[in-house]
């Protein structure tokens, strides 16, 4: 997998709800749902990755630039008037969609096609927009269903390389589908 490079810790790394700018600068970073990477000058300040000069001189957008500006916006809307800090380390994001698949709010039916609709995005714009609708169910649990926002960046960013597109649907379809538990569990009886 490749990782976009940056600097420092990701913002949601380093989210304190408790702080006193948390909702406010929420608010800034749900703005990145809507607008283009790059576009929203309020954000600048949240950015980490590293863009080659070649490409920031172009005013392109990077590869790696629209990853984490997804990602931040995600992670706003996920976050957005919760007090439990809504990235962990340890919940991979085909095992939270697990936990919502299991959770008996939806229907698995419905569950499955918005799973199956992003595994299946062709392109990173796509993608992204089906990762809002499945992390606005997430954000509706009861608690709410924590994710890797780290993991989910490397992922948005690995989006954009046909065999990167292919090692992300491998690895949400044994999170999703809990492939490796129920290996051992068969190899125990």
């Amino acid at each position: 997998m490749n990782r976009p490079k940056h600097w420092g810790e990701w913002y949601w790394e380093g989210f304190d709800p408790r702080h006193p700018n948390a909702g406010a600068d929420l608010a800034i970073v749900r703005k990145a749902l809507n607008r283009a990477p790059g576009d929203v000058p309020e954000l600048w300040r949240f950015y980490r990755v590293i863009v080659p000069d070649s490409v920031a001189t172009q005013g392109y957008r990077s590869a790696s630039l629209t990853a984490e500006h997804a990602t931040l916006g995600l992670f706003g809307l996920h976050q957005q008037a919760q007090r439990r800090i809504m990235h962990d380390d340890d919940v991979l994001f085909g095992e939270a969609l697990s936990v919502l698949r299991s959770s008996g709010k939806y229907s698995d039916e419905a569950i499955d096609r918005r799973v199956n609709a992003a595994a299946t995005a062709t392109s990173q714009g796509e993608l992204i927009m089906h990762l809002r609708g499945l992390v606005t169910q997430l954000r509706s649990l009861s608690p709410a269903q924590p994710l890797n926002y780290t993991k989910l960046v490397e992922e948005i960013y690995d989006w954009n390389h046909a065999d990167g597109q292919q090692r992300v649907r491998r690895r949400w379809g044994a999170q999703y589908y809990n492939w490796a538990r129920r290996d051992s569990a068969t190899s125990n009886t």
